[in-house]
């Protein structure tokens, strides 16, 4: 019997570029369990959208997709993935599971991006949060655009930062266990 090796799906982009229309695609085509970040935190918090309930969210999600991964599942996680180190961990989660890395990204013209946005929060406003053009102009510069070798998995996965030894201890700190108490 041959084993087939589950696949993480990583939908890197800014908002309004296409990552849930295709990880939804990926959900169906691929068997793959799909982690919506977005969904959840709608569901959780309606109109607000607070930054550090967004990152635990976050890696709730991931450690749910990690143990689906060890179980053999495709998994495929939607939730923009704008820096490099965010991707490495991920990458590095995945391949210290056996299991196998896409890396698709997003990107379209600043106006088609406004204009996605715009029709979202028309059709669908339960599902989005209204974002302005300086947001969307500042994430756009914040964003690190993967490269091609990243894209297709030949480029190797980069160290942790310096002050942390494994990508594990940068992940649980990136994506805290619980919300801060304030």
């Amino acid at each position: 019997m041959t084993v087939m090796r589950p696949t993480l799906f990583l939908t890197v982009g800014l908002p309004g570029t296409g990552k849930t229309t295709a990880a939804r695609r990926i959900e169906v085509e691929e068997k793959a369990l799909r982690l919506t970040k977005d969904e959840w935190v709608k569901a959780l918090y309606g109109l607000d959208n607070p930054t550090s309930a967004s990152d635990v969210i976050e890696g709730r999600l991931i450690e749910i997709g990690l143990r689906a991964l060890d179980l053999g599942v495709n998994v495929v996680v939607d939730f923009g993935l704008w820096g490099r180190d965010e991707r490495s961990a991920l990458r590095q989660a995945a391949a210290d599971r056996g299991a196998a890395v896409e890396m698709l990204y997003f990107e379209l013209t600043p106006a088609e991006q406004r204009r996605r946005l715009d029709r979202r929060h028309a059709d669908q406003p339960h599902t989005t949060w209204h974002m302005s053009d300086e947001e969307l102009a500042s994430w756009a510069a914040i964003i690190s655009v993967p490269t091609v070798d990243e894209l297709t998995g030949t480029e190797p996965i980069d160290s942790p930062p310096p002050e942390f030894s494994t990508w594990d201890e940068w992940r649980r700190h990136r994506w805290p266990p619980s919300v801060p108490d304030r």
